[in-house]
């Protein structure tokens, strides 16, 4: 078992190599509990639990709320406490999650799960205004910010992680961030007149899911053409926003910047709520390889339950003994509760 400090370490690694994880921390506790106040454990998007924050029911529902917490990037605060045979012990209150356990300690622990992605990195080419007002904001909303550009600046540029002289970048530019082989998550060309089609074209070379031009429609017009006619991908080079942004007016460098940033944003938190339902779609199909624990309402995984029954020729499987003891004091109880 983990100590704090060994909890911590590892997470500073697995931040270093850019591997997803949440942290949990026990927050609160009524005794009896295992686990105390400042208890912190991992949770990787495997269900691999690293650390201690309470054994039976509580670390099923961790990692369970865990593995949430990482597909949709939002922290969860979430409650373990008893119910007297499996009922529910009354609504949630609000925002907090409650799950019921029937282990033997009758404690209560409030543990906060925070999630440890990876950062975002934004590439932004060119040297404008704009682009060296996108290079600030950006900072300050979570992505980290590389720019380059011919005779780069890096005083013009004091919150960018990196500043590169040119446009002649590595593919895996975003790797010193993100883990080996990393391209950027975003692109920004903001060369705004100087060195555009370079820039766009040092924009094709990566593998970013999201290229956005701060030009003119006509402008960006004529630019695919080019893009076209240097026998760049025709999906790829329509795919380019251009004009970059939301549409707010701007006029400015500073609002330019803003609504090509808040362009990302939206597009951003879009692709979260698509990749959160594409892992539950993943997730009811491997429902074949987990069984309801009928006392406490929770997911077991099959082949590494630790407590297992059998009852009318059907095996039921548990999170603790104290479900286990609980079914096999009363089977049809619990069964025709689970069926209604």
């Amino acid at each position: 078992m983990l100590t704090n400090d060994a909890v911590l370490q590892q997470a500073y690694d697995y931040k270093r190599r850019a591997v997803p994880f949440a942290l949990a921390t026990v927050v609160r506790c009524v005794s009896p509990t295992s686990a105390k106040p400042g208890a912190k454990a991992i949770i990787r998007a495997d269900g691999e639990i690293q650390g201690w924050i309470g054994g039976g029911c509580a670390q099923p529902a961790v990692i369970a709320s865990a593995k949430k917490s990482i597909r949709d990037g939002r922290p969860r605060l979430i409650r373990v406490s008893p119910r007297e045979d499996g009922e529910a012990d009354g609504a949630d209150e609000e925002g907090v999650t409650s799950f019921g356990m029937t282990c033997h300690s009758g404690g209560v622990l409030d543990i906060f799960i925070e999630p440890m992605l990876k950062r975002p990195t934004l590439l932004i080419l060119g040297g404008s205004p704009a682009a060296q007002t996108l290079a600030a904001l950006a900072g300050r909303v979570g992505f980290a910010a590389l720019v380059a550009c011919p005779g780069a600046d890096a005083s013009l540029f004091p919150d960018a992680v990196r500043v590169i002289d040119g446009f002649d970048l590595p593919a895996d530019i975003g790797g010193d961030i993100n883990g080996a082989g990393a391209a950027p998550d975003f692109i920004v060309v903001a060369a705004q007149g100087k060195h555009d089609e370079r820039a766009l074209q040092s924009a094709l070379g990566h593998a970013a899911p999201y290229v956005a031009f701060i030009a003119s429609a006509r402008k960006a017009g004529k630019l695919r053409q080019y893009l076209l006619e240097q026998g760049h991908d025709k999906t790829r080079v329509e795919a380019i926003v251009a004009p970059a942004g939301i549409d707010i007016g701007a006029e400015t460098p500073e609002e330019i910047a803003l609504s090509v940033l808040a362009a990302i944003v939206k597009y951003r938190r879009e692709r979260f709520v698509e990749d959160a339902a594409a892992d539950m779609r993943d997730t009811e199909e491997d429902a074949a390889d987990t069984a309801l624990d009928p006392v406490c309402g929770m997911r077991v995984e099959i082949e590494n339950a630790a407590y297992k029954s059998a009852y009318n020729g059907r095996d039921y499987y548990f999170c603790c003994a104290g479900c286990q003891s609980g079914f096999e004091k009363n089977p049809r109880k619990y069964i025709e509760e689970a069926a209604a």
